[in-house]
């Protein structure tokens, strides 16, 4: 390890869902606004090599980054916090960490040895926690370590840490991140599931350094002093984490309680500058205090799991802000769309977004969605499935192509306007074959897109499997539904544009991966003044 990194570890305990991908990111921005280049890395205890092959429904939204990895949403919010793009080396999994002693152990690099959890699979994650500091040349690591304190999955992850406090002790600290529950027959906060949950981290080898407390009410001195005293802790290093009505509060509720200050003091770092977050007060006061509002519908197909489609709630966010407004997003099931309906579930709607997807389930509702947008004149905003669901929807009802179809849901149809790449139709495992990561894409002068991106030239990252069919392209431009942007290597099709529409826009890409705080997309800041303007 070089002496120069110093690493913290946050753990959480008592129950999962507390909040510490938040916590983290809030710390990592505290510490970046005193002027320490910092970076969070998640490890995730599950067996999957990626979450790219797992269903919405059971973690999420899948997070891509610029090389193309497809990891946990938690890196979503370290991007959106701290404005620096993470990569494949910010998220492990135990899939990842198995398969890699295995090849090693194929290839005979143990050199007979027996191969076990302690030391070999536990090396293999020290080893993984000090890649990002080389990589990036950080001068903090953030490790957020998934799953609760005690979950079987969890403990070579705990045991590595447990080894790295012991081989650089003035190097690393542990941040855990505990509940203290309100008993509303007691009328009291309870100490003592923080007070378990510390010792068995304690069981396992391992002190934390700072308490970070999740908690609906105020903890005053005699319950910090409790903690403190009970688990080993100094008193100011018991944080106080209210729930709070914005993720974006919770940076500046723990520079009041002091986190970054107590970090740095137990790291034996200098505490360099008072941080300066006056871009993001400002941030959050338009936030909190917007100038009008407007309703932009969601079609999705997992919209009963908000976190399926969060960096797209996020974009909303940051491009409500940009344009002073509250953007209200209504979720609606594309499955429960009709011909029938459609009028009384999208009418009242200032815009309407078709979100991304893959599989059959829900596609007829979101094509109906697209229609309805494109008649209606409503601004729309497609995003990879739904940008070919506009494909299909104008060859139908424009281009007369009846059976237009994506080759994804119906191999049979005579009008493939959508189908697989080339270099796809030979893969047959799903982990980590799709096109993936950033890649270049030029746009058309005066078109839409390249007024919205003030530029002709962009890198969008990306996650799927189908393009645009260019046979068809003739026809869709002379019909009105024009190509504006392609990747200058291969012509694929990237952006869509209908010309007689005041805001209508497809695009391959998906642009909420790289909306921030800092940098709200340009794409969303276009389509939610589209959504004001039609509104007026």
């Amino acid at each position: 390890m070089s002496n120069s990194t110093k690493y913290v570890f946050v753990t959480g305990g008592v129950t999962s869902s507390l909040g510490k991908g938040i916590i983290s990111a809030s710390l990592a921005k505290l510490l970046q606004a005193r002027g320490y280049s910092t970076t969070i890395q998640k490890l995730d205890p599950y067996i999957n090599i990626d979450p790219g092959t797992l269903n919405p429904y059971e973690h999420g939204e899948c997070f891509v980054t610029d090389d193309g990895a497809e990891t946990d949403l938690d890196l979503g919010h370290y991007e959106r916090f701290l404005n620096v793009p993470t990569s494949q080396a910010n998220n492990v999994t135990t899939g990842r960490i198995y398969q890699a002693v295995i090849e090693k152990e194929r290839k005979g690099e143990y050199l007979g040895k027996t191969v076990q959890v302690i030391p070999h699979i536990t090396d293999e994650i020290k080893d993984r926690i000090q890649l990002v500091a080389k990589k990036g040349k950080f001068d903090i690591v953030i490790t957020e370590i998934g799953g609760t304190v005690g979950d079987i999955e969890s403990l070579p992850y705990v045991e590595a840490v447990r080894q790295m406090l012991w081989e650089h002790e003035n190097d690393c600290i542990v941040v855990h991140l505990t509940l203290v529950p309100y008993l509303a027959a007691a009328g009291e906060l309870k100490t003592k599931p923080t007070q378990h949950s510390v010792k068995q981290m304690m069981e396992l080898g391992v002190q934390p350094d700072i308490l970070c407390c999740r908690t609906e009410h105020e903890l005053d001195l005699n319950l910090r002093r409790k903690i403190a005293k009970f688990c080993n802790v100094s008193m100011n290093a018991v944080i106080e984490s209210r729930d709070a009505s914005s993720i974006y509060d919770v940076p500046l509720l723990m520079q009041a309680e002091e986190l970054d200050k107590v970090v740095l003091e137990k790291l034996g770092l200098p505490k360099k500058t008072t941080p300066n977050l006056s871009n993001w007060k400002s941030f959050l006061e338009r936030l909190k205090n917007p100038k009008k509002e407007v309703t932009i519908g969601l079609i999705g197909k997992y919209v009963e799991l908000k976190d399926s489609y969060k960096s797209i709630s996020e974009s909303f966010i940051h491009a409500g802000v940009a344009n002073e407004a509250k953007v209200n997003v209504e979720w609606i099931h594309s499955e429960k769309l009709s011909k029938d309906n459609i009028e009384s579930q999208l009418g009242h709607l200032d815009g309407i977004l078709v979100a991304p997807g893959f599989g059959s389930r829900g596609i007829s509702g979101k094509i109906e969605a697209v229609q309805f947008a494109r008649e209606s004149k409503i601004p729309f905003l497609g995003i990879c499935l739904g940008m070919q669901c506009a494909v299909i929807e104008f060859a139908r009802n424009v281009l007369n192509l009846d059976d237009a179809h994506t080759t994804e849901i119906s191999e049979e149809t005579n009008h493939p306007v959508i189908s697989m790449m080339e270099e796809q139709k030979s893969i047959s495992n799903f982990g980590g074959t799709m096109r993936l990561g950033a890649y270049a894409c030029q746009l058309k002068p005066k078109s839409k897109v390249s007024k919205a991106y003030n530029s002709e030239k962009i890198s969008e990252r990306h996650r799927h499997r189908y393009e645009f069919n260019n046979d068809y392209l003739n026809q869709f431009e002379k019909a009105g539904m024009h190509a504006t942007g392609k990747n200058p290597d291969t012509g694929l099709v990237e952006v869509v544009e209908v010309a007689d529409h005041p805001w209508f826009v497809g695009v391959q890409f998906h642009p909420e991966y790289k909306s921030t705080v800092d940098k709200p997309h340009p794409l969303f800041v276009a389509f939610v003044n589209a959504a004001l303007n039609h509104k007026n």
